[in-house]
């Protein structure tokens, strides 16, 4: 019978107790400087979503709360650290904070294909405040909603009776907002990538953006929404942060003022930083944090002043006993009492990593487990919240699934001294450990794979190199292979040489490239240094390749290493996307030795993809192929040699 991830007490440290309880005092609870995290979930409608609930260390007497509602698709994965960080600054403030994920995205339930998102995350807002009311009492909201956030919090402000509104540069009309995903579409595709409508997309009209889909019924529902010309307040009180390089929402709030709302506007610097910006060089908008610190305490019942003893029992009111979170995975033929199950879970002495764990049904008999680790800088979901789904699969076939925050990354704490969103921090290798301990402890597992999309196929191949105790490695796209701080500390890095050679092979025929080179728009100087790079790699490779011939291992040297981890029995696989740097560079640097692992290397490549997989059909096979690779035993595995063949996503 697996074993259950025991709860964690609230008391921290180094000598932090385990135990098997489900009181409300075991509950996972992450330090966050002013205050605490607590990861729970919560029922809207007849689904369950998923939440942190911030509060201030300080108890204070019921008045104001808050609400994020987080912004849709690869703009939630940019922003996720940011809006945490507006999560903890309103607690600095003695404001409690709930954030959490709408219904089919981040660590919530699936979402039907075909449902109207904009009606069912509606009614999601409506039921997060009502559960930050159960869970602190507060008799005050406030929402704070970013992009389409802003939107979903308009709209539910009026049902759920909220009291104040924070909007960060809403959509306020839908169909303009289309149109900035259909461009951003196009803008987004890498060269030689396809863009074609995916036949299991839920019907004639859906749209796909970045790994993120939207109904059909969805698509058809924003193109009917408009906010700008508001008929009635959406609460008494509205601050208004608009962007300050596009700004579009003034007209609106003035709009508001005309309605008797007390109406702040704002516009300022940092959001395309923010939400625009790729995950791992993503930046918090200190000023707009600002703008929010300084608005909040003027609202009604913000400044509530901590209780008097004789209050305690009516604070203690404000605080349900909860159960330990869980998520039911019901579906499938599966029972509810037989169906695999998620909860939060932290890990470490100091309880400060974060992580997500999908169990299999109780009575699974078998010890497996995989561990996903991030995909550069993006929390634990995934790009286009692939690991979510392949963690519900594979629980299905009886594997326990961690997918797990790195320090500094997703929702785990930085460790002191350390910046955030450090994509190869130096103490990886120790966070790996302590996923792999937890599972070996608490799950029995005695068969584990290691793994995940770009960053993460690093952080397990440096694990497996180390010796740390793996049966299989599921790389995805990794970029590099083994760490050089001159060559990754410089501005053409292997996987740029790479990637920059193949695009300037393909711009030789290219009658607009000769035009640009020939009108001193291309720096040749640039070129030139690729193309003494790559040269200077492929000399590497032709004496690594001797060196092993010799039996003389070098440092740094990636066919000896992947010969080392296999012959201790790792099962080693790589799928990349065609095109990828990665593939050359494992041909470069892992040279003759993977041709001489035969089987126990496998390598797919997958048509029509790109680096993070974001379109359906391309993710489909991804999803297939390392269900297939992990799936398959050892001794069931064919007795071929060399490459696997190649996946190709339209087929």
């Amino acid at each position: 019978m697996a074993l259950r991830v025991p709860m964690l007490r609230l008391h921290v440290g180094p000598c932090a107790e385990k135990t098997m309880s489900a009181e409300p005092s075991d509950l996972p609870r992450l330090a966050t400087g002013a205050g605490s995290a607590v990861p729970l979930y919560f029922d809207s409608a007849a689904h369950r979503l998923f939440a942190w609930l911030h509060r201030p260390a300080v108890p204070a007497a019921p008045g104001l709360g808050m609400v994020i509602c987080k912004p849709f698709g690869y703009e939630a994965l940019c922003a996720h650290r940011s809006v945490r960080a507006f999560a903890e600054a309103a607690v600095e403030l003695g404001v409690p904070t709930l954030r959490f994920d709408y219904r089919g995205t981040g660590d919530s339930a699936d979402i039907e294909p075909a449902a109207d998102q904009i009606d069912v995350w509606r009614q999601d807002v409506a039921a997060a405040v009502s559960e930050l009311r159960r869970q602190t009492g507060v008799q005050r909201v406030c929402l704070l909603g970013f992009r389409l956030g802003a939107l979903l919090a308009l709209l539910a402000g009026a049902s759920a009776a909220v009291n104040a509104v924070m909007v960060v540069a809403p959509v306020l009309s839908g169909r303009r907002y289309l149109r900035e995903l259909r461009t951003t579409l196009l803008a987004a595709a890498e060269p030689g990538t396809l863009i074609h409508k995916d036949s299991q997309a839920p019907g004639v009209g859906s749209m796909e953006v970045s790994g993120f889909s939207l109904s059909a019924a969805t698509v058809a529902h924003l193109s009917q929404l408009d906010l700008s010309a508001p008929a009635q307040p959406p609460a008494s009180d509205v601050l208004v942060i608009d962007r300050d390089d596009l700004p579009g929402a003034r007209g609106w709030s003035e709009s508001l003022a005309r309605l008797g709302v007390r109406t702040r506007y704002v516009a300022l610097p940092g959001f395309v930083e923010m939400i625009m910006t790729a995950p791992h060089t993503a930046v918090t908008p200190q000023s707009m944090l600002a703008a929010m610190r300084d608005w909040l305490p003027s609202l009604p019942g913000a400044s509530s002043a901590p209780p008097a003893d004789d209050d305690a029992a009516h604070l203690g009111r404000a605080h349900p006993r909860l159960p330990a979170p869980l998520l039911p995975l019901a579906g499938d033929g599966y029972p509810s009492d037989m169906a695999p199950s998620e909860r939060p879970v932290l890990l470490g002495a100091e309880r400060s990593l974060f992580g997500i764990i999908t169990e299999p049904a109780a009575d699974e008999p078998r010890r497996r487990a995989v561990i996903l680790l991030n995909a550069g800088a993006t929390y634990h979901i995934g790009s286009g919240r692939v690991y979510v789904s392949l963690a519900r699969r594979w629980a299905r076939r009886g594997y326990v699934v961690l997918r797990m925050d790195l320090a500094g990354l997703g929702d785990s704490a930085t460790r002191p001294g350390q910046p955030d969103n450090e994509v190869f921090p130096p103490a990886a290798l120790e966070d790996v450990r302590t996923a792999l301990d937890f599972v070996a402890r608490h799950y029995d597992a005695r068969e584990v794979a290691l793994g995940g999309l770009c960053s993460a196929a690093y952080h397990a191949l440096r694990a497996a190199v180390a010796g740390l105790p793996v049966n299989r490695l599921l790389m995805v796209n990794p970029q590099n292979f083994v760490w050089d701080e001159d060559q990754m500390s410089s501005d053409l890095p292997p996987a740029e040489v790479v990637r920059n050679v193949g695009g300037y092979r393909e711009r030789v025929f290219s009658a607009a490239a000769w035009k640009r080179l020939l009108g001193g728009q291309v720096n040749v100087w640039h070129i030139v240094r690729v193309y003494l790079h790559r040269v200077r790699i492929a000399v590497e490779s032709a004496a690594r390749n001797a060196a092993r011939a010799l039996h003389i291992r070098l440092p740094h040297d990636l066919g000896s290493e992947l010969e080392e981890i296999a012959a201790r029995g790792i099962r080693v696989v790589f799928v990349f996307a065609r095109g990828d740097p990665g593939v050359e560079l494992l041909r470069i640097q892992g040279g003759s030795a993977v041709r001489r692992l035969g089987d126990r290397c496998h390598v797919h490549i997958v048509d029509s993809a790109d680096h993070t997989f974001t379109q359906s059909r391309a993710r489909a096979v991804l999803e297939q192929t390392l269900s297939d690779e992990l799936f398959v035993r050892h001794d069931e595995v064919a007795d071929t040699a060399g490459a696997r063949p190649v996946a190709r996503a339209g087929s």
